[in-house]
Protein backbone atom coordinates (compact mmCIF):
# COMPACT_ATOMS: atom_id res chain seq x y z
CA UNK A 1 0.00 0.00 0.00
CA UNK A 2 1.32 3.61 -0.52
CA UNK A 3 0.94 6.52 1.17
CA UNK A 4 0.04 9.98 -0.10
CA UNK A 5 2.12 13.12 0.23
CA UNK A 6 1.33 16.95 -0.52
CA UNK A 7 4.54 18.74 -1.84
CA UNK A 8 4.33 22.48 -1.84
CA UNK A 9 6.85 24.20 -4.09
CA UNK A 10 7.52 28.05 -5.42
CA UNK A 11 8.71 28.48 -8.92
CA UNK A 12 9.00 31.30 -11.33
CA UNK A 13 7.33 30.41 -14.83
CA UNK A 14 9.39 32.27 -17.08
CA UNK A 15 11.62 29.44 -18.55
CA UNK A 16 8.64 26.63 -18.71
CA UNK A 17 5.52 25.47 -20.77
CA UNK A 18 3.03 25.73 -17.81
CA UNK A 19 2.68 23.33 -15.07
CA UNK A 20 1.74 20.34 -16.85
CA UNK A 21 3.50 18.09 -18.90
CA UNK A 22 3.04 18.11 -22.63
CA UNK A 23 4.79 16.47 -25.27
CA UNK A 24 8.14 18.72 -26.56
CA UNK A 25 7.71 21.17 -24.03
CA UNK A 26 9.63 21.86 -20.94
CA UNK A 27 7.38 22.19 -17.76
CA UNK A 28 7.30 22.21 -14.10
CA UNK A 29 5.60 18.97 -13.64
CA UNK A 30 7.83 17.02 -15.89
CA UNK A 31 11.34 18.22 -13.72
CA UNK A 32 9.57 18.14 -10.39
CA UNK A 33 8.97 14.76 -11.25
CA UNK A 34 12.00 13.53 -12.58
CA UNK A 35 13.62 15.31 -9.19
CA UNK A 36 11.55 13.01 -7.00
CA UNK A 37 11.97 9.89 -8.91
CA UNK A 38 15.73 10.02 -9.06
CA UNK A 39 16.40 11.68 -5.31
CA UNK A 40 13.18 8.68 -4.04
CA UNK A 41 14.73 5.88 -6.23
CA UNK A 42 11.03 5.19 -7.20
CA UNK A 43 9.26 6.54 -10.00
CA UNK A 44 6.74 9.23 -9.17
CA UNK A 45 3.72 11.41 -11.13
CA UNK A 46 2.98 14.29 -9.42
CA UNK A 47 -0.92 15.48 -9.95
CA UNK A 48 -1.15 19.51 -9.64
CA UNK A 49 -3.74 21.98 -8.05
CA UNK A 50 -4.39 22.86 -11.30
CA UNK A 51 -2.98 23.94 -14.51
CA UNK A 52 -0.78 27.29 -14.72
CA UNK A 53 0.20 28.79 -18.43
CA UNK A 54 3.27 29.13 -20.13
CA UNK A 55 5.21 32.15 -17.99
CA UNK A 56 2.98 32.30 -15.18
CA UNK A 57 4.70 32.16 -11.85
CA UNK A 58 3.67 30.51 -8.60
CA UNK A 59 4.85 31.52 -4.80
CA UNK A 60 2.64 28.88 -3.46
CA UNK A 61 1.98 25.52 -5.51
CA UNK A 62 1.15 21.93 -4.14
CA UNK A 63 0.79 18.64 -5.84
CA UNK A 64 0.20 15.50 -4.75
CA UNK A 65 1.62 11.96 -5.39
CA UNK A 66 1.53 8.28 -3.68
CA UNK A 67 5.46 6.56 -2.76
CA UNK A 68 6.42 2.82 -1.56
CA UNK A 69 7.72 4.83 1.58
CA UNK A 70 5.36 5.18 4.83
CA UNK A 71 7.00 7.70 6.21
CA UNK A 72 9.03 10.33 3.97
CA UNK A 73 9.27 13.05 6.56
CA UNK A 74 11.93 10.74 8.53
CA UNK A 75 14.38 10.73 5.51
CA UNK A 76 17.18 13.58 6.59
CA UNK A 77 17.78 16.49 4.50
CA UNK A 78 14.93 15.40 1.83
CA UNK A 79 14.17 18.85 0.75
CA UNK A 80 17.79 19.92 0.49
CA UNK A 81 18.44 17.06 -1.71
CA UNK A 82 15.42 17.69 -3.80
CA UNK A 83 16.36 21.22 -4.32
CA UNK A 84 19.79 20.42 -5.28
CA UNK A 85 18.38 18.36 -7.67
CA UNK A 86 15.78 21.00 -9.15
CA UNK A 87 16.86 24.17 -10.93
CA UNK A 88 17.37 27.22 -9.71
CA UNK A 89 14.21 28.40 -10.54
CA UNK A 90 12.11 25.67 -8.74
CA UNK A 91 12.27 25.21 -4.71
CA UNK A 92 10.49 22.38 -2.61
CA UNK A 93 9.33 24.58 0.66
CA UNK A 94 7.25 21.75 2.21
CA UNK A 95 6.69 17.71 2.27
CA UNK A 96 3.13 16.88 4.12
CA UNK A 97 1.73 13.05 4.65
CA UNK A 98 -1.46 12.97 3.90
CA UNK A 99 -4.80 11.20 3.83
CA UNK A 100 -5.56 8.20 1.10
CA UNK A 101 -8.01 10.29 -1.00
CA UNK A 102 -6.32 13.71 -0.26
CA UNK A 103 -6.19 15.55 -3.31
CA UNK A 104 -4.41 18.53 -4.70
CA UNK A 105 -7.14 19.78 -6.97
CA UNK A 106 -9.88 18.87 -5.61
CA UNK A 107 -9.19 19.06 -1.85
CA UNK A 108 -8.68 22.87 -1.99
CA UNK A 109 -10.90 25.31 -1.02
CA UNK A 110 -9.67 28.45 -2.23
CA UNK A 111 -6.96 29.46 -4.40
CA UNK A 112 -5.10 33.21 -4.45
CA UNK A 113 -3.86 34.72 -7.07
CA UNK A 114 -1.81 37.95 -7.58
CA UNK A 115 -1.36 40.32 -10.62
CA UNK A 116 1.51 42.51 -10.78
CA UNK A 117 1.78 45.87 -12.36
CA UNK A 118 5.32 48.31 -12.67
CA UNK A 119 4.68 52.06 -13.41
CA UNK A 120 7.98 52.83 -13.94
CA UNK A 121 10.48 50.65 -16.01
CA UNK A 122 12.48 48.72 -13.92
CA UNK A 123 14.52 46.03 -15.55
CA UNK A 124 14.34 43.68 -12.16
CA UNK A 125 10.82 43.51 -12.50
CA UNK A 126 10.73 42.79 -16.29
CA UNK A 127 9.81 38.51 -15.80
CA UNK A 128 7.51 39.13 -12.99
CA UNK A 129 5.09 42.02 -13.91
CA UNK A 130 3.68 44.01 -16.69
CA UNK A 131 5.02 47.95 -17.11
CA UNK A 132 2.26 50.33 -17.92
CA UNK A 133 2.65 53.62 -18.75
CA UNK A 134 -0.20 56.08 -18.07
CA UNK A 135 -2.81 57.20 -15.50
CA UNK A 136 -4.78 54.68 -14.34
CA UNK A 137 -8.25 55.46 -12.45
CA UNK A 138 -7.75 52.92 -9.60
CA UNK A 139 -10.60 53.25 -7.96
CA UNK A 140 -13.31 52.60 -10.66
CA UNK A 141 -11.87 48.83 -11.22
CA UNK A 142 -12.20 48.35 -7.19
CA UNK A 143 -16.12 49.04 -7.81
CA UNK A 144 -15.57 47.04 -10.77
CA UNK A 145 -14.20 44.73 -8.79
CA UNK A 146 -17.40 44.63 -6.71
CA UNK A 147 -19.32 43.49 -9.32
CA UNK A 148 -17.44 40.88 -10.02
CA UNK A 149 -18.79 39.59 -6.10
CA UNK A 150 -22.73 39.71 -7.53
CA UNK A 151 -21.56 37.29 -10.39
CA UNK A 152 -20.67 33.43 -10.49
CA UNK A 153 -20.53 32.61 -14.56
CA UNK A 154 -17.25 34.01 -15.96
CA UNK A 155 -17.78 32.37 -18.98
CA UNK A 156 -16.44 35.71 -20.65
CA UNK A 157 -13.33 35.84 -18.92
CA UNK A 158 -12.38 31.92 -19.69
CA UNK A 159 -10.25 31.27 -22.74
CA UNK A 160 -12.17 29.55 -25.69
CA UNK A 161 -12.65 25.70 -26.07
CA UNK A 162 -10.76 25.39 -22.90
CA UNK A 163 -12.95 22.04 -21.93
CA UNK A 164 -13.84 23.61 -18.56
CA UNK A 165 -17.34 21.40 -17.27
CA UNK A 166 -18.71 24.63 -15.60
CA UNK A 167 -18.03 28.37 -16.01
CA UNK A 168 -19.08 29.02 -11.97
CA UNK A 169 -16.47 30.23 -9.98
CA UNK A 170 -17.48 31.47 -6.30
CA UNK A 171 -15.17 35.23 -5.96
CA UNK A 172 -14.60 35.51 -2.43
CA UNK A 173 -12.66 38.70 -2.58
CA UNK A 174 -11.37 40.88 -5.16
CA UNK A 175 -9.12 44.15 -4.65
CA UNK A 176 -6.42 46.71 -6.91
CA UNK A 177 -3.64 48.26 -4.30
CA UNK A 178 -0.63 50.86 -5.24
CA UNK A 179 2.86 50.07 -3.35
CA UNK A 180 5.84 51.55 -4.52
CA UNK A 181 4.86 52.52 -8.30
CA UNK A 182 3.41 49.17 -8.75
CA UNK A 183 -0.13 47.76 -9.06
CA UNK A 184 -1.81 44.80 -7.33
CA UNK A 185 -4.38 42.61 -7.99
CA UNK A 186 -5.52 40.03 -5.92
CA UNK A 187 -8.28 37.67 -6.17
CA UNK A 188 -9.02 34.81 -4.13
CA UNK A 189 -11.83 32.22 -4.83
CA UNK A 190 -12.94 28.68 -5.10
CA UNK A 191 -11.79 27.98 -8.45
CA UNK A 192 -10.48 30.06 -11.61
CA UNK A 193 -11.13 28.98 -15.04
CA UNK A 194 -8.04 29.01 -17.78
CA UNK A 195 -7.22 32.21 -18.31
CA UNK A 196 -9.64 33.88 -16.05
CA UNK A 197 -7.56 36.06 -14.24
CA UNK A 198 -5.26 37.69 -17.21
CA UNK A 199 -8.79 37.98 -18.91
CA UNK A 200 -10.10 39.92 -16.03
CA UNK A 201 -7.08 42.02 -15.32
CA UNK A 202 -6.76 42.86 -19.10
CA UNK A 203 -10.86 43.49 -18.96
CA UNK A 204 -10.32 46.06 -15.65
CA UNK A 205 -7.58 48.18 -17.38
CA UNK A 206 -9.66 49.50 -19.99
CA UNK A 207 -12.12 50.79 -17.08
CA UNK A 208 -8.66 52.52 -15.68
CA UNK A 209 -7.92 53.90 -18.89
CA UNK A 210 -11.21 55.45 -19.06
CA UNK A 211 -12.24 53.28 -22.37
CA UNK A 212 -15.20 51.34 -20.39
CA UNK A 213 -17.75 52.10 -17.98
CA UNK A 214 -19.07 49.89 -15.17
CA UNK A 215 -22.52 49.22 -16.82
CA UNK A 216 -20.05 48.11 -19.90
CA UNK A 217 -18.12 45.89 -17.44
CA UNK A 218 -21.11 44.54 -16.12
CA UNK A 219 -22.62 43.62 -19.48
CA UNK A 220 -19.72 41.84 -20.72
CA UNK A 221 -20.12 39.53 -17.70
CA UNK A 222 -23.86 38.98 -18.72
CA UNK A 223 -22.84 38.31 -21.98
CA UNK A 224 -21.09 35.40 -21.44
CA UNK A 225 -18.75 35.73 -24.10
CA UNK A 226 -15.06 35.95 -24.20
CA UNK A 227 -15.06 37.89 -27.89
CA UNK A 228 -16.82 40.72 -25.78
CA UNK A 229 -13.84 41.12 -23.00
CA UNK A 230 -10.25 42.56 -23.17
CA UNK A 231 -7.13 41.30 -24.22
CA UNK A 232 -5.44 39.25 -21.76
CA UNK A 233 -2.65 40.82 -19.52
CA UNK A 234 0.56 39.12 -20.08
CA UNK A 235 1.00 35.90 -17.95
CA UNK A 236 4.53 37.35 -16.90
CA UNK A 237 2.55 39.37 -14.43
CA UNK A 238 0.82 36.82 -12.81
CA UNK A 239 1.50 35.01 -9.62
CA UNK A 240 -0.55 31.87 -7.82
CA UNK A 241 0.15 32.85 -4.10
CA UNK A 242 -2.24 30.71 -1.95
CA UNK A 243 -4.14 27.60 -1.57
CA UNK A 244 -6.36 27.35 1.35
CA UNK A 245 -6.95 23.07 2.11
CA UNK A 246 -9.21 21.60 4.86
CA UNK A 247 -6.53 20.96 8.06
CA UNK A 248 -8.57 17.56 8.41
CA UNK A 249 -6.76 15.76 5.63
CA UNK A 250 -3.24 16.58 6.90
CA UNK A 251 -1.94 13.72 8.85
Amino acid sequence: MKTRYFIFISYKGTSYHGWQVQPNSITVQKILDDALSVVLNEKIATTGAGRTDAGVHAMFFCAHFDSISPDLLSIGNLIFRLNQYLPVDISVNTLKKVIPDANARYSAVSRTYKYFISRTKDPFFDNSSWYIHGKIDISSMNKACKILHTHSDFTSFSRLHSGAKSNICKIYSAVWEESDNRLVFTISADRFLRNMVRAIVGTMLEIGFGKMDLKGFEEIILAKDRCKAGKSAPAKGLFLVDIEYPEEIFI
